[in-house]
Parts: structure tokens; sequence; C-alpha cells
């Protein structure tokens, strides 16, 4: 089982003080949990884009949530 690590997640088009600290196994399940549990606005593919940075590390990757399938890509 991968281990539990804390990120911060914000939405793309907000600044890092509206972030959520999330326990999460990966970047991915991360990026998800923030959607489900926080629903920032949605673009007009109902996509919704988040920043996700791994609080040990500093690592920031930017994931898109398709919110019809579920599925989190990495930011164009």
């Amino acid at each position: 089982m991968p281990e539990v690590q804390t990120y911060r997640v914000h939405a793309r088009d907000d600044d890092r003080g509206h972030g959520h600290a999330v326990d999460a196994a990966s970047f991915e399940e991360a990026a998800i949990a923030f959607v489900e549990l926080w629903r920032p606005p949605v673009d007009a593919d109902n996509e919704v884009s988040v920043i996700v940075r791994e609080t040990e590390s500093g690592v920031e990757l930017c994931y898109r949530i398709d919110l019809d399938g579920g599925d989190a890509t990495p930011c164009q």
C-alpha cells in the first residue's frame, strides 16, 4: 500500500491561500479528493484545474479533473 502524504491543493485560478490540506497516496488522489470535498469552479468542458503541492518536498503539479469521468490528467 502506498504511503499517505499530505498535499496542499487549490484551484488553478486561486492563490495558495485558498488551498486545503489533503492526505492522499498520490498527487492524482489528492487532486480528486480536493474536487470532491471543496467543489471548485467548473469550466465549460465540465472540468476543474487544480494545483497539488507535496508539503514535504515542495513539488507542485497541475491536474485537470474531468467531472464526467472522474479522470485526473496533467495540465497542458
